[in-house]
């Protein structure tokens, strides 16, 4: 039977699974990811919600409101990490790495057979491209229907666009504690700022030269032609990396399989970031796959800029977006 109704759709992927096939083989490591999938999506059912489908290392479901959807992507969080802190104290170093992406988006679906099909079920699958890791992602769909006092936990993002979309999606991601008394979504848009602070991105990829202000926030880094800032050399990821402004400063989050690289200054401290994120400041370089230097794997230049007293330094030729 066929029905269209209104819905939260949400998406959660388990990653850190390829090195659990590494180190265990792939029947105990199946068995594993399979069992681990198993408890983060008893959260559905805790939430009042309907799961759709399992897709491997990660699974499909489906609220009548978006406050269920969020608590349940919410419990999803926490069951997981319990499985992890359980691991440590048993020195199973095979599941330490495993980490959870939760995307949700809201609106029209239909109902077949037991799957939902249309924009929201497109929008959330596509949506865990942009989630780091612990992440979870909504749409402003699914942020109009939380309570007051949840808003206040949510960061924009901004407008991301997304594969196979055409019109980009308005994004917000959950903080890890709620934003204490301030409008995120007036912090990306522009308050006036202390002299301080940063005030925009300059990046640099061979003739790709360009500056972003606070207002372009989030810049994605990939292969995609979607991407913010394209870089079309097959060793990147489509969404391989993201730069958002987190209110003081610029933060830049690993979203790839192949890693993300930072280096400050010339010959400075090296970072290597694995699903994770670091605060930019001064001047650098960010590799994308590979470490800087590293002629397999395409290299970034960027400048934190104070546009109020200074000129970008002369890394090349300059354009302004």
């Amino acid at each position: 039977m066929t029905a269209i109704r209104e819905r939260t759709v949400l998406f959660a992927d388990l990653r850190g699974s390829t090195g659990l096939y590494e180190s265990l083989g792939n029947a105990e490591a199946s068995a594993m990811v399979t069992q681990t999938v198993g408890q983060v999506s008893e959260a559905v059912l805790e939430s009042g919600g309907q799961l759709i489908k399992t897709l491997g290392d990660g699974l499909m479901a489906a609220f009548e409101t978006p406050r269920d959807g969020v608590r349940a992507a919410q419990r999803m969080q926490e069951l997981l990490e319990k499985t992890v802190q359980r691991a440590r104290r048993q020195n199973d170093l095979a599941l330490l790495a495993l980490r959870l992406q939760v995307a949700l988006a809201r609106g029209e679906v239909v109902e077949l057979n037991g799957d939902c099909f249309g924009d929201a079920v497109n929008v959330a699958a596509r949506l865990i491209d942009h989630a780091g890791d612990g992440e979870i992602l909504i749409t402003a769909e699914v942020l109009a229907g939380l309570h007051h006092a949840s808003k206040g936990r949510f960061r924009s993002l901004d407008r991301i666009s997304v594969r196979g979309r055409v019109e980009s999606v308005h994004v917000y991601r959950m903080d890890a504690t709620p934003l204490p008394g301030a409008d995120a979504a007036a912090t990306q848009f522009g308050e006036p700022m202390r002299s301080n602070e940063p005030e925009g991105m300059r990046l640099i990829w061979q003739d790709l030269d360009r500056v972003f202000d606070i207002g372009a926030m989030p810049i994605v880094l990939g292969r995609s032609v979607q991407a913010t800032y394209c870089i079309t050399d097959a060793r990147v990821s489509r969404s391989h990396a993201r730069i958002d402004w987190q209110g003081s400063s610029f933060e830049l989050t690993d979203l790839s399989y192949n890693g993300t690289y930072v280096r400050f200054g010339d010959s400075g401290e090296l970072l290597s970031l694995k699903r994770g994120s670091c605060t930019l400041h001064g001047s650098g370089t960010i590799g994308l796959g590979g470490p800087p230097g590293d002629e397999q794997s395409p290299s970034v230049r960027f400048e934190v800029l104070h546009f109020y007293d200074t000129e970008p330094q002369p890394f090349g030729p300059r354009s302004r977006r």
